[in-house]
């Protein structure tokens, strides 16, 4: 299980990120350092302040479209880190978790969250469908019913499930709802629906933009 820093999850906290997204980050950021730092060294004219606006724009970019994304699952609430957001929400607020083409959750106002780090994957639902077909014509020859030993999936946090085969992010989601079922009445779990802007990521792709802006205006 990914362990997230200690102001934004308790010990207790279930951590779900996608681990491609996480390596898809990192390499990203090795290609910008590599890009960026030979620029910024051997460049001539505006082209070191170029490369300097376009890392100052890009690597937040980065960051928080690949190592920022994070759902916490806790005991009391619901915490959704996303792009440019933080949203905290306590499971007696959590109307829904719905899951199609994006999973997302959905508060008691009707407001929906997008959980950008548990990506809806078609192709491992097909894969855990032809799965499952083979499970249960294989069972039905053996006369017995058959499912998917325990095992760790790619997401932080999730286990092995006995059952019917499911794609894991659908696995993820019907263990939120489970959380959400079993402490949504809770007393500690009560409370408002906030959200927090992510302005140490805004802050500087907005200085960079701006700075990239000048730069290619003055020519």
């Amino acid at each position: 299980m990914t362990t997230p820093d200690h102001q934004s999850a308790t010990a207790k906290d279930l951590t779900y990120r996608s681990p491609l997204a996480l390596m898809a980050g990192v390499l990203l950021l090795v290609l910008a350092a590599w890009l960026g730092f030979d620029a910024l060294v051997h460049g001539a004219g505006r082209t070191p302040w170029i490369a300097l606006a376009v890392l100052i724009l890009v690597v937040p970019l980065v960051i928080a479209f690949t190592l920022r994304p994070a759902v916490f699952s806790g005991e009391d609430r619901l915490r959704v880190r996303n792009p440019f957001r933080l949203i905290t929400l306590p499971w007696g607020e959590v109307a829904s978790l719905r899951s199609g083409y994006t999973n997302e959750v959905i508060d008691n106002a009707g407001t929906k969250y997008q959980l950008w780090a548990i990506p809806v994957s078609l192709r491992a639902r097909k894969k855990a469908a032809r799965q499952q077909s083979r499970a249960d014509a294989a069972a039905k020859g053996e006369g017995r019913s058959s499912g998917p030993g325990p095992g760790f999936g790619i997401f932080g946090g999730f286990g092995g499930h006995d059952g019917p085969t499911r794609a894991e992010t659908d696995q993820i989601m019907d263990d939120l709802r489970t959380a959400m079922e079993r402490r949504g009445q809770a007393k500690s779990a009560q409370g408002e629906v906030t959200v927090r802007w992510a302005y140490e990521v805004i802050a500087p792709v907005i200085a960079g933009a701006v700075l990239l802006a000048v730069l290619l205006a003055i020519g």
